[in-house]
């Protein structure tokens, strides 16, 4: 084990700077999850109301584990696996079944990346389709894998190259933002945009469906229980302040999140859409709008640009969870690593990008990528954060966590085990709850 933990400290480098860190895992938590994901869940579950009960549970759940899954990369200064070793036995078990988890989740998310990759190339030779005519042929496969072999040569860089990236990107990812909020604000559906988001049912907060939605949607963003916040964690530069560090990152990507949605819904409205389009939004009713306002050739390919760069950061953190558990537990060359994860991430993906495509390969009638998206990316990342932060906070001492948060107060490790050691209970619970009134036949809308 010794000799092991040595090879690891040998291999591993830091980032450069605290700022460095953090741009770098923003632009990881930036993503699909924020741009596309993020609108149209506040578009099914009432608006107002899910943003109030998504910024509830980012702030008195999600930030806390989010803080203890960097500590805890921090402290061990190795992979997933790596870093659960440190627990017992089964935490070995459950750092690959988050090496799985995130294999699984990847695997599509570089399809749908390849997607904005090809909106984007799209939008440059101005001939953006609707998805139909888009997955018509077999753009979906041959966009996946030109995705993934640029994320690859990238990652064969090493972090350095992330660091790079994110300090590029980001900025211009948020002016991008901003430049389009200012212009969505002149349209006929702002108005309706504020109604939306800023008048509140509170009878809403009553569903416990909507909570469920916002802690997965909030669990979802911030990576939590995938692996990526635990790998950029074992990173982190010695003098790092890691609450004020998440903190900073968890506040930026509400606001790239909230800032979505004020970029898309003006045009959704303006033009009488549904806001509950999910992911018809981006792929298909945007395109159609482009199409028709002033300006539209310029603001498509800012609009999917933007949209393919954030999604491509995000796939980068994904790939390097695997990359550092391969190459560490495997004793393997980043290169070499690099090279295993990229073949094993073009077969799995495959099946997902030829759902898309004339082949439409499905699971009991449903497209593979959604199939998957709905069992890896849904309730299950949820389990495996709070398994995951229960397993670091029954047994590991306090005092081992105080030493790499950086900071003198205890505030943040009261906040951090009190919800890694009670919310486990507390979801047994409501599961427990749920069911028994499910079966008496007792609903919220009951009088």
């Amino acid at each position: 084990m010794s000799r092991k933990h040595e090879f690891i400290e040998e291999s591993r480098k830091q980032w450069s700077s605290e700022p460095a860190f953090v741009a770098s895992m923003a632009a990881a938590a930036v993503g699909l999850g924020n741009l596309w994901r993020f609108p149209y869940m506040v578009g099914e579950n009432g608006g107002g109301a899910f943003v109030v009960a998504y910024l509830i549970a980012l702030v008195t759940v999600v930030l806390p584990i989010m803080m203890l899954e960097v500590s805890a990369g921090r402290l061990s200064k190795g992979s997933a696996v790596q870093t659960y070793r440190q627990v017992n036995r089964f935490g070995v078990v459950y750092g690959w079944f988050v090496v799985l988890i995130t294999m699984a989740i990847t695997s599509y998310y570089l399809v749908v990346t390849g997607w904005t990759l090809g909106y984007a190339v799209d939008a440059v030779r101005d001939d953006l389709r609707v998805f139909d005519g888009f997955t018509g042929g077999f753009n979906s496969l041959w966009y996946f894998i030109a995705v993934t072999l640029l994320a690859a040569l990238v990652l064969a860089k090493d972090v350095q190259a992330i660091e790079l990236m994110s300090k590029i990107l980001m900025p211009v990812l948020l002016l991008v933002i901003i430049g389009l909020v200012i212009f969505a604000s002149s349209t006929p559906g702002w108005e309706q945009t504020k109604d939306f988001f800023f008048q509140v049912d509170w009878a809403r907060m009553a569903d416990g469906k909507l909570w469920a939605f916002a802690f997965g949607q909030a669990f979802y963003t911030l990576a939590i229980g995938q692996g990526y916040l635990v790998t950029y964690g074992s990173f982190i530069p010695r003098k790092t302040h890691v609450p004020r560090a998440c903190m900073i990152v968890a506040g930026t990507e509400t606001s790239v999140a909230l800032l979505a949605g004020w970029m898309i819904f003006p045009f959704v409205f303006s033009f009488g859409l549904e806001p509950g389009e999910g992911s018809q939004l981006a792929f298909v009713t945007l395109p159609r709008v482009f199409e028709n306002m002033t300006g539209g050739y310029w603001i498509g390919i800012l609009f999917f640009g933007l949209f393919f760069a954030a999604a491509f950061t995000s796939s980068l953190a994904g790939l390097k969870v695997m990359i550092a558990a391969v190459a560490e537990e495997f004793r393997l060359s980043n290169t070499i690593a690099v090279s295993i994860v990229t073949i094993v991430m073009l077969v799995l993906g495959a099946a997902s990008a030829l759902s898309f495509t004339p082949m439409q390969w499905t699971i009991a009638g449903e497209p593979v990528l959604d199939a998957v998206d709905r069992v890896a990316g849904g309730n299950v990342i949820i389990f495996s954060g709070v398994l995951g932060a229960a397993l670091f906070c029954w047994f590991i001492p306090p005092q081992r966590i105080r030493t790499v948060l950086g900071t003198a107060t205890r505030w943040w490790e009261w906040r951090i085990y009190l919800v890694g050691r009670y919310l486990p209970l507390v979801m047994v619970l409501w599961i427990l709850l749920t069911y028994a009134f499910a079966q008496l036949g007792i609903t919220p809308d009951s009088s």
